[in-house]
């Protein structure tokens, strides 16, 4: 989701809060501007607790672009990024998926000008925040130089500091629950469990064969969960199957929890 300046250069903190509370609801991503009162480093050091989320399903990019303004005879005018940045997540998403960062070198951004240039030692300050910097390097242009959440400041520690993590996550819990409807009706037992368990372990290693997970096999990359243990008899007499899914998008190491209740056994 993005919503365009309105206010006039700005939206309302209160807005954005309100989409990135829908975006969690509906299992989508915010990408969210900078104040144009942000003019310098310091601005946005100060101001990034103010600007109505730290949702781990949005991301703030910092500072403006520079673009000649076609309806002032080209003249020169910042503009808010994150026009340009839904973009090249969605150019992203069709390279690879949305397990790959929409950030690097080949991130550029279609723009004449960053409004600051940010130094090596501003970007780590800032990225340490959780704010996506863009860059300019010579001879690449201007490109998007992070990927974190506003989840993504280092003192937090969360295991959704990253864009590319938490879309990919909301990606499978979507797919998923979309595609296990079919349970509802189905006697809430082993052969359903089997099912359930070959289903999403098919998904899951489509995904592994594209690049979705690292690791040497695809036990190292995710594994699912669906029997006697995660759904005792208490779960059945109240029509609910528990699957469990682990997921390892950035270290065969590192799992990610994703827990799921699905209605099952009813009429």
């Amino acid at each position: 989701m993005y919503i365009p300046p309105y206010n006039p250069d700005d939206v309302d903190p209160e807005v954005i809060g309100k989409a990135a509370e829908y975006c969690e609801r509906k299992k989508a991503f915010l990408i969210v501007d900078p104040p144009s009162s942000w003019k310098n480093v310091q601005d946005a050091e100060n101001g990034i607790k103010a600007i109505g989320t730290d949702s781990k399903n949005a991301a703030i990019y910092f500072p403006r672009i520079i673009r000649q303004d076609v309806l002032n005879d080209d003249k020169p005018r910042e503009f808010a990024p994150s026009g340009a940045i839904a973009g090249i997540i969605a150019n992203t998403n069709n390279i690879a998926g949305p397990w790959l960062a929409p950030a690097g070198l080949e991130a550029g951004l279609w723009c004449d000008d960053l409004s600051i240039k940010l130094t090596d030692e501003q970007n780590g300050m800032l990225s340490s925040l959780g704010i996506n910097c863009l860059r300019n390097f010579i001879p690449y242009g201007n490109v998007v130089w992070g990927a974190r959440t506003l989840q993504g400041s280092d003192v937090l520690g969360s295991e959704w500091k990253y864009l590319n993590v938490r879309r990919l996550a909301l990606y499978i819990e979507q797919s998923i629950e979309e595609n296990i409807k079919w349970v509802v009706p189905e006697p809430n037992d082993e052969t359903l469990w089997s099912s359930l368990r070959l289903e999403i372990d098919s998904f899951l290693n489509g995904l592994y064969k594209q690049g979705a997970f690292p690791g040497g096999s695809a036990d190292e990359a995710y594994y699912v969960k669906v029997d006697s243990t995660t759904t005792t008899q208490s779960d059945i007499d109240r029509g609910v199957v528990n699957i469990i899914v682990g997921i390892a998008p950035v270290s065969p190491a590192e799992f990610i929890i994703l827990k799921f209740e699905q209605e099952a056994g009813m009429a």
